[in-house]
């Protein structure tokens, strides 16, 4: 079965994750801004999901954890949570 290694930030707004988004594009670190700004308990460790299998998460998440390209800052990606900023490390 496929597992991956990812992180996300998870805030109310579309417009809070563009900003987060544009900030990471700029320089800024995922896991510092993970730690500030995330609603998600997984703010505390960086956004670190840790290692995931299809159907762990939402669909929307899976999706994204699962088809589209690593490392790069995917959203912000609705679900019923907020949205999302999603950041895949590794797929297997």
């Amino acid at each position: 079965m496929p597992k991956a290694m990812a992180r996300h930030i998870l805030v109310k707004t579309e417009a809070e994750a563009a900003a987060l988004k544009k900030r990471i594009a700029a320089g800024e670190a995922f896991d510092v801004l993970a730690k500030k700004y995330s609603t998600c308990p997984s703010g505390k460790k960086g956004g670190d999901l840790g290692e995931v299998r299809p159907g762990q998460m939402v669909r929307a998440v899976d999706q994204v954890i699962f088809k589209k390209p690593l490392r790069e800052v995917h959203g912000p990606v609705k679900t019923q949570f907020g949205y999302h900023l999603i950041q895949v490390f590794y797929r297997e």
